[in-house]
């Protein structure tokens, strides 16, 4: 039997890896999209003044910063700290009449597909050089009823041959449920209303999911302001988080300021955010929320070679996140060696949290936390 704690201990060979989930940035044009893309993830997408910069659309890696984690490496004087990451894509513009083609709508809705989750950038700034929509709401409204339009025109072109289908295989369950929830998501949409603010049921939105239609995924909207406006940010946004209800995360950033502070060294960021007031800063907020909106949680590792953050999808069993670090670890599962964070730092060591009783054994059953330091015993 082995123990597996860091991923530096672990067998030679590939990890099994999930699909990545990625977050899809959209805006109309000059909101500040690919601005804030590029403050995220250290890209260099090019931006200017005028629509259609982005005609193309770009993907990064942004890392997730993590104080957990970090507490871990001081506890055990890692010599190595590996942080978790959330994948973006910053999509083409969009205008209004995407739906139909005008602009890049087409380049911006296949953008949209390749996505899990959506990153709705609304322009709250207002600056004479930069032409654009600078009414957040009015920018939801946009962005909403191209989406909402899109998936009408997607959803009509199969509901008839589902029908069709429906009839010939009488007593398919399946399908039958399938049919019901597209004609439910039908008569959403025809009001007006995306699914991710529906009254559709969670099943019913999972059931869709393979047809792919743009409005049946999680969104996090980021409201950009003016530096000026931070200072009354509740003003900016409170409209936004009325329109979308509890049907996603509203962030006020004021992405000029966070992409300038993002250029400067670590120790210099810190000290011009500080002097704003501003903390940390809104970018490590911006990568949580894309992180969790995408349905991911973080698992640790920790030992004097490396503290790692693993991701993994909400609801993973024990023996699936063993093999987020190892497929042999999976393969070989017997058992993880579980502890909260909180715990363990409060205990001090690995070491100690055994002695006192608080490491758990947990099976093939266990659902991970988000949170969890866990070491695998596998045997392969």
């Amino acid at each position: 039997m082995t123990l597996a704690r860091t991923a530096s201990r672990v067998p030679a060979g590939s990890a099994s890896l999930w699909p990545v989930e990625r977050l899809g940035i959209v805006g109309l044009p000059n909101s500040g999209k690919t601005s804030l893309f590029n403050a995220l993830t250290g890209a260099a997408a090019p931006v200017a003044p005028h629509p259609f910069t982005t005609t193309e659309s770009s993907v990064g890696s942004a890392p997730l910063p993590d104080a957990r984690l970090d507490a871990l490496a001081a506890m055990s004087s890692s010599r190595r700290v590996v942080h978790a990451t959330v994948e973006l894509v910053d999509i083409a513009g969009l205008v209004a009449g995407a739906s139909s083609g005008e602009g890049l709508g087409n380049r911006f809705l296949a953008g949209i597909r390749e996505v899990d989750a959506l990153c709705l950038v609304l322009r709250a700034f207002e600056d004479e050089q930069v032409p654009g929509e600078t009414d957040p709401l009015e920018a939801l409204s946009v962005l909403e009823l191209e989406l909402v339009l899109a998936d009408l025109a997607s959803l009509e072109s199969q509901l008839d041959r589902r029908r069709k289908a429906s009839r010939v295989a009488k007593g398919d369950r399946g399908a039958a449920e399938l049919l019901s929830g597209m004609e439910a998501a039908h008569a959403e949409l025809s009001a007006g209303i995306p699914l991710y603010r529906s009254t559709l049921p969670a099943e019913v939105r999972s059931r869709l999911a393979e047809l792919f239609l743009l409005t049946n995924r999680p969104v996090v909207a980021v409201v950009n302001m003016g530096e000026d406006q931070l200072e009354a940010p509740d003003k900016v946004l409170d409209p936004v988080t009325g329109a979308l209800g509890d049907h996603g995360d509203v962030l006020g950033v004021c992405i000029q300021l966070e992409a300038e502070a993002a250029r400067l060294d670590a120790k210099e960021r810190l000290e011009l955010l500080d002097g704003l007031g501003l903390g940390e800063g809104a970018l490590p907020r911006v990568a949580r929320a894309a992180y969790h909106v995408i349905g991911r949680r973080t698992f640790f590792t920790t030992g004097d070679k490396e503290s790692r953050a693993w991701s993994f999808r909400a609801g993973a069993s024990a023996p699936e996140c063993a093999g987020v670090i190892h497929s042999d670890l999976q393969r070989g599962f017997i058992r993880a060696e579980v502890i909260a964070t909180e715990a363990l730092l409060e205990l001090g060591s690995w070491s100690a949290a055994k002695a006192a009783g608080r490491i758990r054994l947990e099976g093939k059953d266990y659902q991970v936390a988000d949170g969890d330091v866990l070491e695998i015993r596998f045997n392969v």
